[in-house]
């Protein structure tokens, strides 16, 4: 019985099919065209866009258009015509050679009127040539003989100056010259408009008049300053003047070249006054500069304008601030600068286009951060100068603060810096007070937000263009809704944090610089900075404790109480007094900030600090004690038991893991300190030993303070029996292992699932390991058998009972055990072998392991998992 599909599978089916035939009749057809032109003739040059080898995919087209064959390759744009502009450019080359030649060698066998008919000929043909060309479409070598023109001319002038007036001066010459050939070529480029070349040449030419004629006539720089100003402003009128990309480019770098020209000998004039009265001249030519440079920017596109904004701002700064920087010492002058720079944000309010006034406020903010710059050596010196004080730790309080730091730097020309960092910190911090005012007020600088404009379906459909979406299956759009952090700026909570931030940290190295360029007495100092730490650690609590996640001003004073706690904490270390003093005020503060703030970050590192700090008073003790570094170890002691006690306190808060790591490290700092003397190195050990073993108590923390407990037994006891010189340890070792192991069996009666390394392995290796030792120095034969013998037994009942520890211990202990009874034997063959012999073994051991590496690896597997599976 034939199915027959139902009408809309069977439709499907022959749409499927016919499509099929489609593709193929496509394909075909290509085949088929490709088939005859390659019957065709060949033609001296291929069809443009036809590449019969670039086999391919047929291009799929739409349904009705004529098949390309395969391998069609469009037809791209036909290259430059590269062959003759190098044939123009060295024809034009060489008969400029060939110019300079004859003036300078050809020029003097000739008369006078000989050389007046040569140069005028040749010159005006060069001139007149080009618009010929031009009427008949030659534009290209219209513009190589032009470029000819061009070298005649000036070779035109050198040939006056060496004939008709040798005796003139040559810079006025070149000046008068210059101006000539300038409105000479402007005129040409004007008549001649599709000529490329005069107009900018006419640029460069227009840049030197004014420059050597004050060279001539010997005027002062500040002559020099306006002559290049002058130029600059042409140079700017010549680039809005619409004459093709050419002379904008030629012009704009003219103008800045001879505007920053203009710049450097107004600030190195200005800078170098002797007085008030000597830096106005000066300071009237930068604000001319400044005042052309915003014209320059007024109506410029975005980046010239915010460009000429800068420039225009550090130009106004330098040519006011200049004036009173010239009654002012070199400490304090920066001030000057600095205020003239805050005076730029008045800007805001000056009506000036958007993008020129963020260019002055740009202009602004890189005379502060040039202020604090300059600033920053001093309280560098002031956070890191304490660090002399390691070399001769107790040495006697100094008299000053400056003699603390040790430091060679001049601070009475410093006298500025804590006033330059006290007024911007004010300032940030009235604009953190006072954000929606500022904000209101720089409103009329913020960028406008581009909204697209909506197509005819979102107008049909009545949706508003700030409301669009992507479509479905988009990537991300490629507007952004206005408030919604255009561009990736930063929010405006993130820029009042900012200038929270700012004010935090420069006002308090503004009070740290005070305290130094006022030479407080040493005592005064300390007290100070203690102080300082205690009021960024109020704040770091309160800010962290607010309930409004992370901020930067927080941020700010955590960094800056652990930074101070730090450079207060070296600066005490002149004196026994204040070291106690301010490190058992820092423990105090930090342990109560731990305390007292809520966020968990903040609390461990508050508990962190304030650890660190106890550790240190600890090491205090030992040194004011008389005590010797490994006789002071125990007492360092009392912070990581400290620790381990909190730690059982806070269980499983967060806060817990780092102030037992803190513990920890304050131990290992025992340890070393006691490494020195092995009697008192087993007592760290064993000390250490029990503060993990009273941390392992807890669930949480004895898969790793277990075995760190027995490993410290363990290794307290060896080092015990070494100090004392102890020839037979299984004396001390056998009656602490018997019991441990008697535990051990009694542990895994009651627990079957507990693992032989907590039952057995200390017990085991409490005996087992330091007999190893002592035999691999010992000569006699008695123990290494015993001892062999020992770890057989063991290794065969953990191979028997399926106990991890005893087959591993006993393995390993065995296997040395055996390796230093065959090592005499072992050397003694070895010498009596010939000497190729072992590499050809070693040789020949790698080619069978790399030969079986596959079955050795499956073996290592195995044993991996069988010893995985015991206990």
């Amino acid at each position: 019985m034939e199915h027959v599909p139902p009408p809309a599978e069977e439709l499907a089916r022959l749409d499927r099919e016919l499509a099929e035939l489609d593709a193929r009749r496509a394909q075909l057809l290509t085949r088929r065209a490709w088939l005859l032109a390659a019957l065709r003739p060949p033609t001296p040059t291929a069809a443009p866009g036809w590449n019969p080898s670039a086999w391919g995919a047929p291009p799929s087209g739409r349904p009705g258009a004529p098949a390309q064959p395969w391998g069609y390759v469009p037809k791209q744009p036909s290259a430059p015509r590269s062959a003759q502009n190098v044939l123009l450019t060295l024809g034009g080359l060489l008969l400029a050679v060939a110019a300079v030649a004859f003036t300078l060698v050809s020029w003097g066998s000739m008369g006078i009127g000989g050389r007046s008919a040569v140069l005028a000929a040749v010159t005006l043909g060069a001139l007149i040539a080009p618009a010929v060309l031009l009427r008949r479409g030659l534009a290209a070598t219209a513009e190589a003989l032009a470029a000819l023109a061009l070298v005649l001319t000036l070779l035109d002038v050198y040939a006056v100056h060496a004939v008709a007036a040798p005796d003139t001066d040559g810079l006025g010459f070149t000046a008068v010259a210059s101006a000539v050939l300038a409105v000479l070529w402007t005129a040409y480029g004007l008549a001649l408009g599709k000529l490329r070349l005069p107009l900018p040449a006419a640029v460069v030419l227009a840049q030197w008049p004014l420059l050597f004629w004050v060279w001539a006539a010997g005027a002062p720089a500040l002559v020099v300053g306006w002559a290049l100003l002058a130029t600059a402003v042409l140079d700017g009128v010549i680039a809005r003047w619409d004459k093709g990309p050419g002379v904008r480019v030629t012009a704009c770098v003219g103008g800045s070249a001879m505007g920053f020209s203009a710049l450097m000998v107004g600030l190195a004039l200005s800078t170098t006054a002797s007085g008030p009265l000597g830096a106005a001249a000066p300071g009237a030519l930068l604000l001319a500069a400044a005042a052309a440079a915003l014209a320059g920017a007024w109506r410029a596109p975005k980046g010239f304008a915010r460009t000429g904004g800068v420039v225009a701002g550090l130009a106004a700064v330098a040519a006011v601030g200049g004036v009173p920087a010239a009654a002012l010492s070199d400490g304090w002058r920066v001030l000057a600068y600095l205020l003239c720079g805050l005076a730029l944000a008045g800007v805001v309010r000056a009506g000036l286009p958007r993008d020129a006034a963020r260019g002055v406020l740009a202009a602004s903010g890189a005379v502060v951060a040039g202020a604090l710059v300059w600033a920053l050596p001093s309280l560098t010196a002031v956070l890191l100068g304490p660090v002399t004080l390691l070399s001769d730790v107790w040495a006697g309080s100094p008299e000053s603060f400056r003699s603390a730091l040790g430091s060679t730097l001049p601070w009475s020309e410093l006298a500025a810096a804590p006033v330059v960092l006290a007024l911007v910190a004010g300032l940030l911090g009235s604009a953190y007070r006072w954000w929606p005012s500022v904000v209101r007020i720089a409103a009329p600088l913020g960028a406008r937000e581009e909204t697209p404009k909506p197509d005819a379906a979102s107008r049909a459909a009545g949706t508003p263009g700030a409301a669009w979406t992507a479509p479905p299956g988009a990537g991300a759009p490629w507007y952004t809704v206005a408030g919604a952090g255009a561009r990736g700026r930063p929010s405006g909570a993130a820029l009042r944090g900012a200038a929270g931030a700012g004010a935090l940290a420069l006002g308090w190295g503004a009070l740290l610089l005070a305290g130094v360029v006022l030479d407080v007495p040493y005592a005064v100092a300390v007290a100070g900075e203690t102080a300082l730490v205690g009021g960024l650690l109020a704040l770091a609590v309160r800010g962290a404790g607010s309930g409004r996640g992370a901020s930067a001003v927080p941020v700010t004073a955590l960094v800056g109480a652990v930074s101070g706690a730090v450079s207060v904490g070296l600066l005490s270390l002149a004196s026994e007094g204040a070291a106690y003093a301010v490190f058992g005020a820092l423990t105090v503060l930090f342990a109560g900030a731990a305390v007292r703030v809520g966020a968990e970050v903040p609390r461990a590192v508050f508990a962190v600090s304030s650890a660190v700090w106890g550790t240190v008073l600890t090491g205090f003790a030992g040194r004011s004690l008389d005590l010797d570094p490994h006789e002071a170890a125990p007492l360092v002691l009392l912070v990581p038991a400290l620790t381990v006690l909190l730690g059982a306190r806070l269980r499983r808060n967060p806060v817990a893991l780092p102030v037992e790591l803190t513990g920890a490290l304050g131990a290992l700092v025992a340890v070393g300190l006691a490494v020195s003397d092995a009697p008192f190195l087993a007592l760290v050990l064993a000390l250490c030993g029990v503060l993990a073993a009273g941390a392992a108590v807890r669930p949480e923390r004895r898969p790793v303070a277990g075995y760190l407990a027995a490993a410290l037994f363990v290794l307290a006891t060896w080092v015990r029996l070494a100090a004392s010189e102890v020839s037979f340890p299984e004396a001390y070792t056998l009656p602490v292992s018997v019991p441990a192991l008697v535990v051990g069996v009694l542990r895994r009666r009651r627990d079957p699932e507990a693992s032989s390394w907590t039952a057995y392995g200390p017990g085991l290796a409490a005996t087992l390991l330091p007999s190893l030792a002592v035999a691999w120095t010992d000569a006699d034969w008695l123990r290494p058998l015993l001892l062999g013998v020992a770890a057989l037994v063991i290794t065969l009942l953990g191979a028997r009972h399926r106990l991890q520890a005893l087959l591993v211990i006993g393995g390993v202990v065995l296997a040395l055990d055996g390796l230093h009874e065959l090592a005499p034997y072992v050397a003694q063959v070895a010498g009596a072998l010939p000497r190729w012999l072992p590499p050809a073994l070693a040789g020949l051991l790698l080619l069978v392991v790399g030969a079986t590496y596959e079955q050795r690896l499956r073996d290592a597997r195995r044993l991996k998992d069988a010893l995985g599976r015991m206990r």
